[in-house]
């Protein structure tokens, strides 16, 4: 898009100066013979105002690539109308793409990405579970996740869970990068990283307003507005959404603490404010950027899910041991961005700070009774047992809460984060042994924090309703994780005829502490600091202008937490990629082949995986040598049927697997006894996205289906928290159900009065179980129908 911006300023730039060159020589010929008298002071004249001409289209132009190598630098991929000669996988989701289906929901615009697997949540997207290359999906936690190249996440290196994450429509591209493309982008090295793009300061007056309602109670109102005076840019953006969610609550919802209702679903709030200031300096010119926003959300969540008879009674039923679960949480952030461009190179500072406090809560389990806990996957797995039937009737409020054993023991999750820092990136080209050089190098100094403070409160179910016991709240969970960190990288391409090698490194400089903050425990704390070097090689032959091929390798890492010790080793892997990309004007594909060669992979026990953690919360597992190796295919076409009448379509293919190279056994619930060949869990062999629409001048219409393959919930057998194998087994050999998605969109453009649009998710209504983790199975979004209305100005 960015190239065509330049390809049709330039040639608009050549029409404008031909047009005058013509408008000189097509004089008539009476006026060219009334020429002769013109003087030398009309024509030194005539060439002053020829010269003040160009030079003004000059200055254009030159402003011009400013502001487009400024937005680059801050959207990383610049893709255009020719073959990308880029090393390592890189996928761009532009704009357009994005509006075609208005999806507000992270995972459903990822299944057009190769390489990524996803474990589905809650159906909405709210807190995603997303992997790339079989790294587990959990909480995103093993990929980078970037807005506008700055880190995102709550706590990235002290706390990776991504409990945090964007609302997707304020953004205006996605780039997701796997292999050697991945290296300056860590911490998280060894998947790939994830790249939001918000939208740009605009250079003259622009403004949107989108209303949209729907099922379940859905709503949204977005709008934007932006302008430039003269150097000055401003642009103010704000979202809402909400939903009473799909889900049905038994009972129809509690009295206590005021809620009366079965809500279900959510309200979320995001507002941004951009400035952007450009001033040039003898012959350097130099952008200003400052970000501010503020986003919250309320949604009524929970980890619990149903048994498997339950859910295929019906999917959408939520337990009323539920009732009061509730996620709060707000997000701060501050970013100044200055940019510097000179005739020989430019360089990007950012300087950020994102703050986030959230609060769950939610359903934990039954009350520790004879130092055991009663295990919420093991109730819901087996209901009908003697043991679990009289609990599996108080969390459905058949019963009442008797013994002090049967008591609901709810958590409030509670955790204050911040993450800041400051980042610089370098670019020049320089011509060295003959050979073009092109460098990147940059560095950032980054600081996060995450504090826990978790409490639990004892609750009985009483006339179908959760009612406090009376009990004082209890402290279960306080302490403190802290990481500072360095990180530099260096990249170097090199031209050598139709080749490209690119040689990268990247190193990361970790000091990080930890401390337990409950009374009486304030001794158990520790320091530690790591370093490592992370090399990359990548090679791009251009065979023609049509067709390239790809090679790359690069290690991947993922540090472990401030909390563990040394038993715990880091993530480490070795990563390969080989494959090809085509590009012929409306036919264009990719095909890549990898194998990430895991010498070490490592897990850690929490909520949102298990329910069997025990006193192993947030502790951190190794899993040893793993390959992982797949094959990811990407194909687009448009077809044009007639004058005005186009067929765009496109297949994205995914075929991943993957094995434990040692036999061991694991306190980690989702491994367990593994045997050596067993294969990762959450990971579906198959995966395939098809995309077919028809576009006409006045409207258009697209469906996407997806097919997800069936995926284990477990990799070996099940263990107790302290790695023991026992003899009752949840989840053994248990999977997920392959599911196909259809979903639907169409626009109708009213020329200056806007457009609207109607969007249906999951047209025919099929609900499987995506999940049986944290506690029972979780379904996929049911038919959802929605109509908006889009003005822009």
């Amino acid at each position: 898009m960015l190239n065509n911006t330049i390809n049709n300023f330039a040639f608009s730039t050549t029409a404008l100066a031909l047009s005058i060159a013509l408008s000189t020589c097509l004089v008539p010929v009476s006026k060219a013979i009334a020429a002769d008298d013109i003087n030398a002071n009309n024509s030194a004249d005539n060439a002053q105002t020829s010269a003040s001409i160009t030079g003004n289209i000059e200055e254009i132009a030159k402003e011009v690539n400013k502001k487009i190598d400024f937005v680059e630098r801050i959207q990383i991929i610049g893709h255009g109308n020719k073959l990308r000669t880029e090393g390592g996988s890189a996928t761009l989701i532009a704009e357009a793409e994005l509006e075609k289906f208005k999806f507000d929901d992270i995972n459903r615009i990822l299944y057009n990405v190769p390489g990524v697997n996803i474990r589905e949540e809650d159906g909405y997207g709210l807190r995603p579970n997303i992997g790339f290359r079989g790294s587990t999906p959990e909480r995103s936690k093993k990929i980078t996740v970037m807005e506008d190249s700055i880190l995102i996440g709550p706590a990235p290196y002290s706390a990776p869970a991504a409990y945090y994450f964007p609302m997707m429509s304020k953004m205006t591209s996605l780039e997701v990068f796997k292999g050697p493309a991945a290296i300056k982008y860590g911490p998280n090295t060894v998947a790939g990283a994830l790249n939001m793009t918000t939208r740009a300061v605009p250079d003259e007056s622009e403004g949107m307003i989108d209303v949209a309602a729907g099922s379940d109670g859905y709503t949204k109102v977005h709008g934007y507005y932006g302008d430039t005076f003269g150097d000055l840019g401003v642009l103010i953006e704000a979202v809402n959404m909400q939903a009473d969610g799909f889900k049905e609550l038994d009972g129809g919802g509690s009295t206590l603490y005021g809620k009366g209702d079965d809500n279900t679903g959510f309200d979320k709030n995001d507002i941004m404010i951009k400035f952007r200031y450009d001033l040039t300096t003898g012959s350097v010119d130099h952008t200003f950027g400052l970000k501010l926003s503020y986003a919250d959300e309320k949604s009524n969540e929970t980890y619990l899910g149903l048994t498997d008879d339950d859910f295929y009674a019906n999917p959408n039923r939520r337990y009323v041991a539920s009732e009061l679960d509730n996620m709060d949480w707000q997000h701060e952030q501050v970013q100044f961005t200055h940019f510097m461009q000179t005739d020989s190179f430019d360089i990007t500072t950012h300087v950020y700070r994102n703050n986030f406090k959230r609060s769950w809560f939610k359903i934990n389990g039954f009350k520790k009774f004879d130092n055991q806990y009663r295990d919420l996957q093991d109730i819901l797995a087996n209901p009908e047992d003697d043991a679990n039937t009289g609990f599996y009737q108080i969390l459905t409020g058949q019963v009442d809460s008797i013994e002090e054993h049967e008591k609901i023991i709810l958590g409030d999750n509670a955790r204050e984060y911040f993450s800041q820092g400051i980042q610089t990136e370098l670019y020049f080209e320089q011509v060295l042994f003959g050979l073009n050089h092109k460098f990147n190098v940059g560095a950032r100094f980054h600081q996060d924090q995450i504090e826990r403070n978790h409490t639990t409160d004892s609750f009985v179910m009483l006339a179908g309703h959760l009612n406090s016991d009376g009990e004082d709240q209890k402290d279960s969970t306080i302490n403190r994780e802290k990481t500072d960190a360095i990180a530099v990288f260096f990249k170097d391409t090199i031209k050598y005829d139709a080749l490209a090698i690119t040689l990268g490194l990247r190193g990361e400089f970790i000091d990080s502490t930890y401390q337990n903050r409950i009374v009486g425990k304030e001794d158990d704390w520790q320091k530690k600091s790591s370093h490592i070097w992370l090399p990359s090689l990548s090679l791009f032959y251009t065979v023609n202008e049509n067709l390239g091929f790809l090679f790359g390798v690069h290690e991947g890492f993922i540090p472990t937490s401030p909390k563990e010790g040394p038993e715990t080793e880091i993530e480490n892997s070795v990563n390969y990629e080989i494959g090809g990309r085509f590009y012929k004007g409306d036919l264009q594909g990719e095909a890549v082949f990898f194998y990430n060669d895991m010498s070490n992979l490592k897990e850690s026990c929490s909520f949102s995986t298990a329910s069997s953690c025990g006193d192993s919360l947030d502790k951190e597992f190794n899993g040893g040598e793993v390959d992982v190796y797949g094959l990811e295919f990407s194909t687009s076409y448009t077809a044009k049927l007639s004058e005005g009448l186009d067929v765009p379509m496109s297949i994205v293919y995914t075929y991943t697997d993957s094995e434990f190279k040692n036999t061991f056994v694991s306190g980690f619930s989702m491994w367990g006894s593994i045997t050596e060949g067993d294969g990762l869990p959450y990971l579906a062999e198959h995966q395939l996205t098809l995309n077919l629409g028809l576009t006409a001048e006045q409207w258009d219409i697209n469906f996407i289906a997806r097919y997800v393959g069936e995926m284990q919930e477990v990799s070996g057998k099940a263990t107790t928290p302290e790695g023991d194998p026992v003899e009752k087994i949840y989840l053994e050999g248990a999977t997920t159900e392959a599911y196909v998605v259809v979903d639907l969109s169409a626009s109708y453009y009213l020329g200056q009065y806007g457009k609207v649009y109607i969007k249906a998710d999951n047209i025919f209504d099929s609900q499987e179980i995506v999940s049986r983790r944290p506690y029972g199975a979780r379904p996929s979004k049911p038919q959802m129908l929605f109509v908006g209305y889009q003005y822009n100005f």
